[in-house]
């Protein structure tokens, strides 16, 4: 973490660093999947806008068979040992589809210049299901940014980054921090693979940026956050879903047992039952 040049600062750091050391969203989020069985530790797994982070997760939950990829040229193969380095752009994935059981992207995708596009593309190359997690938009989120708490575009990313990378498509443009809902996340998925009903699986939590917070040169909002932090961890005990940090696990149908009735699939190809829309509509000329 940056800090910022004050003493103050320098005297809430240690509380600051405990506080977020209870951050453990991303590995109780992944553990809960592996109990319900959803994954498995020797499953082919794809990381897109990956990093240490990812590695350190998945390693202590065992997991053996993954690919981590980011668009940043920076990073190397030899970070990610014995994991698998790929240099790919989530918005146009070079694997072909279903190329992995299961894929993951942790707050990776408000980086794209299509959010939307991004989630789709590994939901494309995964035969199981995807992991995202990602801001949600909630009224309080909204409200935080109004007061210059949160973000409307992403700017600290890119300060940390020395200012030629962390922004929209790795550049040194901030991105715009695009922030999902349940009923978004839903459509966009629906709209795209319009075969059978997957299953959403949605998770919250409270995501405090403290990286953020601390290498801002005014101090205020980072004190008014540390002194605050009761008040918000029983807010949101109560409140879940104006939490501002998002998990969503998407279950993808299994073909051909959860098609649509309308539906059927013959030599790998799906097209539309004529028996079924004929038995309940006039068929048009």
């Amino acid at each position: 973490m940056l800090e910022a040049p004050t003493s103050l600062v320098r005297a809430l750091d240690p509380l600051v660093q405990r506080l977020a050391a209870d951050d453990d969203f991303y590995a109780h989020t992944v553990a809960g999947l592996l109990q319900s069985g959803l994954v498995h530790r020797d499953m082919r797994v794809l990381v897109a806008c990956g990093g240490t982070l990812d590695k350190d997760v998945l390693s202590k939950l065992g997991f053996s068979n993954v690919t981590i990829s980011n668009l940043d040229s920076r990073l190397s193969a030899d970070e990610f040992e014995p994991y698998s380095w790929s240099y790919q752009d989530v918005e146009n994935l070079t694997f072909e589809d279903e190329a992995f059981d299961f894929a993951i992207v942790h707050n990776g995708l408000h980086h794209c210049h299509s959010p939307h596009r991004g989630l789709l593309e590994l939901y494309r190359v995964a035969r199981t299901g995807v992991l995202v997690f990602e801001p949600r938009d909630t009224a309080l989120v909204r409200l935080g940014i109004r007061w210059s708490f949160g973000q409307k575009y992403e700017v600290a990313s890119v300060t940390h980054n020395g200012l030629s990378a962390g922004g929209v498509g790795n550049t040194r443009i901030p991105n715009f921090i695009y922030r999902w809902t349940e009923s978004e996340v839903e459509k966009t998925v629906l709209s795209y693979a319009p075969y059978g009903d997957p299953r959403f699986h949605f998770m919250y939590a409270l995501r405090v940026p403290w990286s953020r917070l601390l290498s801002l040169r005014n101090p205020l909002f980072l004190t008014a956050v540390v002194a605050g932090m009761p008040a918000l961890k029983l807010l949101f005990r109560l409140f879940p879903k104006q939490a501002n940090g998002f998990g969503f696990a998407i279950e993808k149908p299994r073909l051909p047992r959860d098609l649509h009735p309308w539906l059927r699939y013959d030599d790998n190809q799906i097209s539309v039952r004529d028996d079924w829309m004929r038995h309940r509509y006039a068929i048009g000329r």
